[in-house]
Protein backbone atom coordinates (compact mmCIF):
# COMPACT_ATOMS: atom_id res chain seq x y z
CA UNK A 1 0.00 0.00 0.00
CA UNK A 2 2.90 2.07 0.88
CA UNK A 3 4.14 1.38 -2.21
CA UNK A 4 1.36 2.02 -4.31
CA UNK A 5 0.84 6.01 -2.81
CA UNK A 6 4.43 6.51 -3.07
CA UNK A 7 4.32 6.02 -6.72
CA UNK A 8 1.25 7.50 -6.72
CA UNK A 9 2.78 10.84 -5.63
CA UNK A 10 6.24 10.15 -7.59
CA UNK A 11 3.93 10.44 -10.72
CA UNK A 12 1.55 13.33 -9.62
CA UNK A 13 5.18 15.30 -8.36
CA UNK A 14 6.27 14.74 -11.77
CA UNK A 15 3.45 15.91 -13.76
CA UNK A 16 2.82 18.90 -12.07
CA UNK A 17 6.91 19.69 -12.33
CA UNK A 18 6.62 19.21 -16.36
CA UNK A 19 4.06 21.40 -16.44
CA UNK A 20 5.26 23.99 -14.38
CA UNK A 21 8.53 23.56 -16.36
CA UNK A 22 6.46 24.27 -19.86
CA UNK A 23 4.81 27.28 -18.53
CA UNK A 24 7.96 28.78 -17.63
CA UNK A 25 9.33 28.18 -21.14
CA UNK A 26 6.45 29.34 -22.47
CA UNK A 27 6.51 32.77 -20.75
CA UNK A 28 9.71 33.62 -22.16
CA UNK A 29 7.88 35.18 -24.73
CA UNK A 30 4.84 37.54 -23.90
CA UNK A 31 2.74 40.31 -24.64
CA UNK A 32 2.42 43.29 -21.91
CA UNK A 33 -0.89 45.51 -22.17
CA UNK A 34 0.33 48.64 -21.66
CA UNK A 35 -2.58 51.38 -22.41
CA UNK A 36 -5.76 50.77 -23.24
CA UNK A 37 -7.15 54.17 -24.56
CA UNK A 38 -8.05 56.80 -27.22
CA UNK A 39 -5.43 58.49 -28.55
CA UNK A 40 -6.01 61.94 -26.15
CA UNK A 41 -5.96 60.22 -23.29
CA UNK A 42 -8.31 59.90 -20.20
CA UNK A 43 -9.65 61.36 -18.27
CA UNK A 44 -9.73 63.41 -22.05
CA UNK A 45 -9.35 67.00 -22.07
CA UNK A 46 -11.83 69.45 -21.89
CA UNK A 47 -14.09 67.02 -20.75
CA UNK A 48 -16.81 67.83 -17.54
CA UNK A 49 -18.65 65.01 -17.98
CA UNK A 50 -18.95 61.81 -15.10
CA UNK A 51 -16.95 60.02 -17.44
CA UNK A 52 -13.86 61.88 -17.30
CA UNK A 53 -14.61 62.57 -13.69
CA UNK A 54 -15.05 59.43 -12.44
CA UNK A 55 -11.53 58.52 -14.04
CA UNK A 56 -9.90 60.96 -12.69
CA UNK A 57 -9.97 59.53 -9.26
CA UNK A 58 -10.35 56.04 -10.33
CA UNK A 59 -7.47 54.06 -9.05
CA UNK A 60 -6.92 51.92 -12.41
CA UNK A 61 -3.73 52.89 -14.69
CA UNK A 62 -4.98 54.26 -18.17
CA UNK A 63 -2.83 55.32 -20.06
CA UNK A 64 -2.87 55.20 -24.05
CA UNK A 65 -2.88 51.95 -25.97
CA UNK A 66 0.08 50.41 -26.23
CA UNK A 67 1.43 46.61 -26.21
CA UNK A 68 4.91 45.51 -25.32
CA UNK A 69 6.90 42.62 -26.51
CA UNK A 70 8.81 40.67 -24.10
CA UNK A 71 11.73 37.88 -25.30
CA UNK A 72 13.15 36.75 -22.14
CA UNK A 73 15.15 34.49 -23.07
CA UNK A 74 17.19 37.01 -25.73
CA UNK A 75 16.91 39.72 -23.29
CA UNK A 76 15.02 41.85 -25.87
CA UNK A 77 12.01 44.19 -25.44
CA UNK A 78 9.90 45.76 -27.85
CA UNK A 79 6.80 48.27 -28.17
CA UNK A 80 4.04 49.01 -30.21
CA UNK A 81 3.03 52.52 -30.60
CA UNK A 82 4.93 55.33 -28.76
CA UNK A 83 2.17 57.33 -27.14
CA UNK A 84 2.84 60.46 -25.11
CA UNK A 85 2.86 57.83 -21.47
CA UNK A 86 6.11 55.90 -22.72
CA UNK A 87 7.91 57.01 -20.18
CA UNK A 88 6.19 55.59 -17.54
CA UNK A 89 4.78 52.36 -20.01
CA UNK A 90 8.81 51.84 -20.64
CA UNK A 91 9.32 51.73 -16.95
CA UNK A 92 6.59 49.29 -16.17
CA UNK A 93 7.70 46.99 -19.34
CA UNK A 94 11.53 47.43 -17.95
CA UNK A 95 10.99 47.50 -14.01
CA UNK A 96 12.68 44.43 -12.84
CA UNK A 97 15.37 44.64 -15.79
CA UNK A 98 19.05 45.54 -15.36
CA UNK A 99 19.62 46.02 -19.31
CA UNK A 100 20.69 49.51 -20.27
CA UNK A 101 18.78 49.50 -23.35
CA UNK A 102 15.76 52.20 -23.03
CA UNK A 103 14.10 49.20 -25.83
CA UNK A 104 15.10 47.54 -27.91
CA UNK A 105 12.52 48.54 -31.00
CA UNK A 106 8.98 50.31 -31.32
CA UNK A 107 7.15 49.54 -34.33
CA UNK A 108 4.28 52.60 -35.42
CA UNK A 109 1.16 52.46 -36.82
CA UNK A 110 0.43 55.54 -37.90
CA UNK A 111 0.71 59.54 -37.94
CA UNK A 112 -2.25 60.02 -35.36
CA UNK A 113 -1.21 62.15 -31.96
CA UNK A 114 -1.72 58.88 -29.67
CA UNK A 115 0.31 56.43 -31.94
CA UNK A 116 3.69 58.43 -32.37
CA UNK A 117 4.47 61.48 -30.25
CA UNK A 118 5.69 59.40 -27.61
CA UNK A 119 8.88 59.80 -29.92
CA UNK A 120 9.78 63.30 -28.70
CA UNK A 121 11.25 61.69 -25.30
CA UNK A 122 13.66 60.40 -26.89
CA UNK A 123 15.25 63.81 -28.22
CA UNK A 124 17.64 66.15 -26.99
CA UNK A 125 15.70 67.96 -24.82
CA UNK A 126 14.43 64.42 -22.63
CA UNK A 127 16.16 61.01 -22.99
CA UNK A 128 18.64 61.93 -25.71
CA UNK A 129 18.58 58.39 -27.11
CA UNK A 130 21.19 57.06 -29.24
CA UNK A 131 19.83 55.26 -32.65
CA UNK A 132 16.68 54.00 -30.70
CA UNK A 133 15.34 51.45 -33.76
CA UNK A 134 11.46 52.93 -35.04
CA UNK A 135 10.11 50.47 -37.58
CA UNK A 136 7.35 51.73 -39.94
CA UNK A 137 6.06 51.91 -43.50
CA UNK A 138 7.34 53.86 -46.20
CA UNK A 139 5.07 56.93 -45.59
CA UNK A 140 5.43 56.79 -41.61
CA UNK A 141 9.49 57.25 -42.37
CA UNK A 142 8.76 60.11 -44.63
CA UNK A 143 6.60 62.04 -42.37
CA UNK A 144 9.17 61.73 -39.76
CA UNK A 145 12.12 62.59 -41.76
CA UNK A 146 10.77 65.39 -43.50
CA UNK A 147 8.63 67.13 -40.38
CA UNK A 148 9.88 69.13 -37.33
CA UNK A 149 10.52 68.51 -34.90
CA UNK A 150 10.74 64.52 -35.49
CA UNK A 151 13.44 65.09 -38.16
CA UNK A 152 15.01 66.51 -35.46
CA UNK A 153 15.32 63.23 -34.10
CA UNK A 154 16.47 61.53 -36.92
CA UNK A 155 18.85 64.01 -37.92
CA UNK A 156 20.40 64.24 -34.37
CA UNK A 157 20.42 60.16 -34.59
CA UNK A 158 18.51 59.72 -31.54
CA UNK A 159 16.33 57.31 -33.36
CA UNK A 160 17.18 55.00 -36.50
CA UNK A 161 14.44 55.04 -38.86
CA UNK A 162 13.91 51.33 -39.90
CA UNK A 163 11.53 50.46 -42.97
CA UNK A 164 9.20 47.36 -42.82
CA UNK A 165 6.95 46.52 -45.81
CA UNK A 166 3.21 45.45 -46.26
CA UNK A 167 2.63 41.80 -45.57
CA UNK A 168 6.36 40.99 -45.07
CA UNK A 169 7.59 39.25 -42.13
CA UNK A 170 10.55 40.70 -39.97
CA UNK A 171 12.41 38.37 -37.99
CA UNK A 172 13.14 40.53 -34.60
CA UNK A 173 14.85 37.89 -32.08
CA UNK A 174 14.99 33.87 -32.74
CA UNK A 175 11.61 33.37 -31.15
CA UNK A 176 9.68 36.54 -32.59
CA UNK A 177 8.60 37.90 -36.16
CA UNK A 178 6.11 40.83 -36.81
CA UNK A 179 4.08 40.99 -39.63
CA UNK A 180 2.74 44.72 -40.97
CA UNK A 181 -0.35 44.85 -42.89
CA UNK A 182 -1.72 47.79 -44.42
CA UNK A 183 -5.92 49.02 -42.93
CA UNK A 184 -7.89 51.60 -44.30
CA UNK A 185 -8.13 54.71 -41.73
CA UNK A 186 -7.39 58.30 -42.32
CA UNK A 187 -4.49 58.10 -43.35
CA UNK A 188 -4.15 62.16 -43.67
CA UNK A 189 0.14 62.30 -43.12
CA UNK A 190 0.90 58.55 -43.40
CA UNK A 191 -0.51 54.81 -44.04
CA UNK A 192 -2.19 52.78 -41.24
CA UNK A 193 -0.60 49.62 -40.30
CA UNK A 194 -1.90 46.83 -38.38
CA UNK A 195 0.61 44.16 -36.79
CA UNK A 196 0.65 40.48 -36.49
CA UNK A 197 3.19 38.99 -33.76
CA UNK A 198 4.20 35.61 -34.10
CA UNK A 199 5.90 33.87 -31.52
CA UNK A 200 7.29 30.24 -30.78
CA UNK A 201 3.62 28.87 -29.81
CA UNK A 202 1.10 31.35 -30.24
CA UNK A 203 0.17 34.51 -32.24
CA UNK A 204 -1.85 37.59 -32.38
CA UNK A 205 -3.11 40.76 -34.20
CA UNK A 206 -2.75 44.09 -32.78
CA UNK A 207 -5.29 46.61 -35.07
CA UNK A 208 -5.87 49.81 -32.49
CA UNK A 209 -7.37 51.76 -35.32
CA UNK A 210 -9.45 50.82 -38.83
CA UNK A 211 -11.87 52.93 -40.20
CA UNK A 212 -14.39 50.00 -40.28
CA UNK A 213 -14.06 46.10 -40.70
CA UNK A 214 -16.36 45.67 -44.41
CA UNK A 215 -13.76 48.77 -45.79
CA UNK A 216 -10.79 46.09 -45.23
CA UNK A 217 -9.79 43.64 -48.03
CA UNK A 218 -9.79 40.49 -45.98
CA UNK A 219 -12.30 38.94 -43.59
CA UNK A 220 -11.88 39.85 -40.05
CA UNK A 221 -13.25 36.98 -38.35
CA UNK A 222 -11.10 34.82 -40.94
CA UNK A 223 -7.79 36.58 -39.30
CA UNK A 224 -9.04 36.53 -35.46
CA UNK A 225 -9.72 32.34 -36.39
CA UNK A 226 -6.38 32.41 -38.00
CA UNK A 227 -4.57 33.57 -34.50
CA UNK A 228 -4.74 33.07 -30.31
CA UNK A 229 -5.54 37.15 -29.44
CA UNK A 230 -6.86 39.83 -30.80
CA UNK A 231 -6.38 43.26 -29.96
CA UNK A 232 -9.14 45.12 -31.78
CA UNK A 233 -10.38 48.79 -32.55
CA UNK A 234 -12.83 49.55 -29.88
CA UNK A 235 -12.61 53.18 -29.65
CA UNK A 236 -16.64 53.51 -29.70
CA UNK A 237 -19.33 51.30 -28.02
CA UNK A 238 -22.06 52.36 -30.16
CA UNK A 239 -23.05 55.10 -32.82
CA UNK A 240 -24.50 58.26 -31.01
CA UNK A 241 -21.89 58.35 -28.44
CA UNK A 242 -20.34 61.40 -29.10
CA UNK A 243 -22.28 64.92 -29.39
CA UNK A 244 -20.47 65.28 -33.27
CA UNK A 245 -21.12 63.20 -36.39
CA UNK A 246 -19.22 59.70 -35.79
CA UNK A 247 -18.94 59.32 -39.48
CA UNK A 248 -15.60 62.10 -39.20
CA UNK A 249 -13.87 59.97 -37.09
CA UNK A 250 -14.78 56.07 -38.48
CA UNK A 251 -14.02 52.73 -36.50
CA UNK A 252 -15.82 49.79 -35.58
CA UNK A 253 -18.68 49.88 -33.10
CA UNK A 254 -18.19 47.28 -30.57
CA UNK A 255 -21.56 46.40 -31.21
CA UNK A 256 -20.95 46.05 -34.94
CA UNK A 257 -18.00 43.56 -34.12
CA UNK A 258 -20.23 42.21 -31.81
CA UNK A 259 -22.70 41.62 -34.40
CA UNK A 260 -20.14 40.02 -36.98
CA UNK A 261 -19.13 37.17 -34.45
CA UNK A 262 -22.08 36.62 -33.20
CA UNK A 263 -22.27 33.12 -34.92
CA UNK A 264 -18.85 32.27 -34.00
CA UNK A 265 -18.21 29.64 -30.97
CA UNK A 266 -16.84 31.03 -27.62
CA UNK A 267 -13.41 30.05 -28.26
CA UNK A 268 -13.26 32.12 -30.96
CA UNK A 269 -14.58 34.93 -29.00
CA UNK A 270 -12.65 34.06 -26.47
CA UNK A 271 -9.71 35.47 -28.41
CA UNK A 272 -10.95 39.01 -28.69
CA UNK A 273 -9.44 41.50 -26.69
CA UNK A 274 -11.09 44.71 -26.87
CA UNK A 275 -9.03 47.97 -27.02
CA UNK A 276 -8.64 51.86 -27.56
CA UNK A 277 -11.41 53.11 -25.76
CA UNK A 278 -12.74 56.61 -25.53
CA UNK A 279 -12.83 58.60 -22.89
CA UNK A 280 -17.04 57.64 -23.72
CA UNK A 281 -17.31 54.51 -23.74
CA UNK A 282 -19.11 52.33 -21.45
CA UNK A 283 -15.92 49.00 -21.33
CA UNK A 284 -14.05 51.78 -18.88
CA UNK A 285 -16.99 51.84 -16.25
CA UNK A 286 -15.81 49.65 -13.57
CA UNK A 287 -19.55 47.99 -13.46
CA UNK A 288 -22.12 47.89 -16.43
CA UNK A 289 -24.11 44.80 -16.61
CA UNK A 290 -24.06 45.59 -19.84
CA UNK A 291 -20.09 44.88 -20.33
CA UNK A 292 -20.79 42.21 -17.81
CA UNK A 293 -22.77 40.22 -20.56
CA UNK A 294 -20.25 41.01 -23.29
CA UNK A 295 -17.72 39.26 -21.15
CA UNK A 296 -20.02 36.29 -20.04
CA UNK A 297 -19.74 35.57 -23.91
CA UNK A 298 -16.22 35.22 -24.07
CA UNK A 299 -14.87 38.31 -25.18
CA UNK A 300 -12.02 39.98 -23.39
CA UNK A 301 -11.75 43.58 -22.28
CA UNK A 302 -7.71 44.49 -22.35
CA UNK A 303 -7.21 45.79 -19.23
CA UNK A 304 -3.44 47.66 -18.11
CA UNK A 305 -1.08 44.95 -17.05
CA UNK A 306 -2.79 42.02 -18.99
CA UNK A 307 0.31 39.54 -20.11
CA UNK A 308 -0.25 36.93 -22.27
CA UNK A 309 2.43 33.93 -23.34
CA UNK A 310 3.46 33.24 -27.20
Amino acid sequence: MKKNLYIFFFIVFNFYSCVKKDQTVYSDQFITVLGTIQDAGYPHIGCVKHCCNEGFNSKDINFVTSLGLTDLSNGKYFLFEATPDISDQLKYLKNDTNSTTIIDGVFLSHAHIGHYTGLMYFGREALGGFKIPVFAMPRMLSFLKNNGPWSQLSSLENIDLIPVENNISLNITSNLSVVPFEVPHRDEYSETVGYKIIGPNKSALFIPDINKWELWNRDIVNEVISVDYAFLDATFFQDGEINRPMSEIPHPFIMETLNLFENESREVKNKIYFIHFNHTNISLETNNSVIDSIISLGYNFSRFGDQLPL
